[in-house]
């Protein structure tokens, strides 16, 4: 489990997080939705205990990230966006090395090691130095390495940067594979179709700031109220819309099409196709408008910003 409480960073007059609250449960994963310079990174840095709060507290696994950052680095699996790679290493034996780090016997370092390399298709480059590794090869292989000692916790920045569309999708899939009862995970990304298909729950960070946090459909109801539809249909001559008051509230209208709100949508939806066709309509569709995570991050930046 992930607990942070009011958590500020401050580097001299710059306040780089300002009471940052997350919980994240194990099963369960968080996005930190933001744009670069939010302060995902230093949230990240300071409950891995590589920085140390101004104020506030949090824990790892119960393990406080002041007091003990020894079983704090123990517990939790981190890819950061920087990787540290050390470049004339070989594959195999940078994961054999941090294997090592981490208390690994060795049949159970070249278990884990051949497993997650082939994993992420990098078996055949195990003897490869990681100076020669493209882009996507080296952020694979950073993830590897956050996952040899299996921790319980992974902290994951930005998992898919600088990844091809193949390699992305490979990531994604294995972060949904890792995503089990005892897993938490923390992905801190500023890709907005990322964080609505890999999260449980979003936090919209910005200036340092929670601005937002709740499960994707909470926050679509939170920022952007009930959902609205639409219906399309023929237009005819001499043919009137039959009478729809109290059944929906219409938000606006055009040639052949009505796009609404209403309390009930299973039975107003439904009643609406009744008249509709008893009107001898000829309906092309009825659906939800679509409510985008991009929508609501825009609403949650202007509600912050006093722009509505």
């Amino acid at each position: 489990m992930i607990i942070a409480e009011n958590l500020q960073k401050k580097f001299e007059d710059f306040v780089a997080v300002d009471s940052v609250s997350l919980q994240v449960s194990p099963g369960e994963v968080l996005a930190l939705l933001g744009p670069n310079g939010a302060g995902k990174t230093t949230t990240v840095r300071m409950l891995t205990s590589i920085l140390k709060p101004n104020e506030g507290n949090a824990s790892i696994e119960g393990f406080d990230v002041v007091k003990s950052p020894k079983q704090v680095r123990s517990a939790v699996g981190v890819l950061t966006e920087n990787h540290g790679l050390y470049n004339r290493m070989r594959a195999a034996e940078y994961l054999e090395f941090f294997g090592q780090i981490y208390g690994l016997d060795a049949e159970e370092r070249k278990q884990r090691s051949d497993g997650l390399l082939e994993r992420f298709g990098l078996l055949d480059h195990a003897g490869r130095r990681i100076g020669e590794f493209s882009k996507g090869m080296r952020q694979k292989l950073a993830l590897a390495r956050a996952m040899m000692h299996d921790p319980d916790v992974l902290l994951l920045d930005e998992p898919t940067s600088a990844m091809d569309p193949e390699s992305a999708r490979l990531v994604r899939d294995m972060i949904k594979d890792l995503k089990s009862n005892r897993r938490t995970i923390l992905i801190c990304t500023h890709n907005l179709a990322e964080a609505e298909e890999l999260s449980d729950r979003i936090a919209i960070i910005r200036k340092g700031k929670i601005i937002a946090s709740g499960t994707p459909v909470e926050l679509r109801d939170e920022l952007l109220g009930e959902p609205v539809y639409e219906i399309a249909y023929v237009v005819e001559k001499n043919k009137k819309l039959p009478s729809l008051n109290g059944l929906i509230k219409v938000v606006e209208t055009g040639e052949g099409w009505m796009q609404y709100r209403c309390e009930n949508p299973v039975e107003a939806n439904s009643t609406l196709l009744e008249k509709m066709v008893a009107a001898k309509f000829k309906v092309t569709h009825l659906h939800e408008m679509p409510r985008s995570l991009e929508k609501v991050y825009l609403q949650a930046v202007s509600v912050e910003d006093g722009d509505v």
